[in-house]
């Protein structure tokens, strides 16, 4: 098995890096792409840089140029469901693309002709990620994660993406990514931990979570390779 694993910024690969320890780096298209052993998987780790171009381009280069065959994303993103708390891990169920808008010629928000407006993610890989759940003893929430290229601070926005999508939490990778994989059939999970609430207001210091919910993230990504490797 041959598995990508994928972040958006340096914070969210760090801890898989560190955790694999020896890696061969290998650049292409203008990224890096960190290829390494562990527990008998054949990794490639690669952070995509910000937005849905970059995760694109990104997500078609591990499983086109180095062919990848299981895909997980490890991130962080920011809560709209008021139960989500800081340093909470959600998975998606499935994913939109919240500023994806051609409303105007009778289409929903969301949608394009030809696609879809929510992406379903993998059911095994879904299964495995709550079997992880149950084996740390730690709460995982399942939700719908929506991604667009924007960082969303106003509350009207949070609101009204919330009750047009019925989304959970706010990123700027996801979808796009699950786009991918869906249409070259590779099975996919995205994780995300919170590093910021939907109660926080738009002054907070982001930077202050990043890490530490980044490190949440990819501690469980971690959990699910051992899962998958044996």
């Amino acid at each position: 098995m041959r598995v990508a694993v994928m972040g958006a910024m340096p914070e969210e690969i760090e801890p898989l890096l560190d955790a694999v320890g020896e890696y061969e780096s290998v650049t292409y298209a203008d990224n890096r792409y960190y290829l390494a052993n562990y527990q008998g998987l054949e990794l490639v780790i690669a952070y995509s840089k910000i937005g849905k171009v970059f995760s694109t381009l990104t997500a078609t280069t591990l499983i086109e140029k180095f062919g990848t065959d299981t895909l997980l994303f490890s991130g962080v993103a920011g809560a709209i469901n008021d139960r989500l708390k800081i340093g909470d891990l959600i998975v998606a169920t499935k994913l939109v693309q919240h500023d994806l808008d051609i409303t105007a010629f009778g289409h929903p928000y969301g949608f394009v002709p030809e696609g879809k407006v929510f992406i379903e993610s993998d059911a095994r890989l879904l299964a495995v990620a709550k079997e992880v759940a149950q084996e740390l003893k730690k709460p995982l929430y399942e939700g719908i994660i929506a991604t667009g290229d924007q960082f969303i601070a106003d509350p009207q926005r949070k609101e009204w993406i919330a009750q047009t999508f019925e989304a959970d939490a706010l990123e700027m990778e996801g979808a796009s990514v699950a786009l991918v994989c869906d249409a070259l059939d590779v099975p996919f999970c995205i994780l995300r931990s919170i590093s910021d609430a939907a109660d926080m207001d738009a002054g907070f210091d982001f930077d202050t979570f990043l890490k530490s919910s980044a490190k949440e993230s990819a501690d469980f990504i971690l959990k699910m390779l051992d899962r998958l490797a044996s």
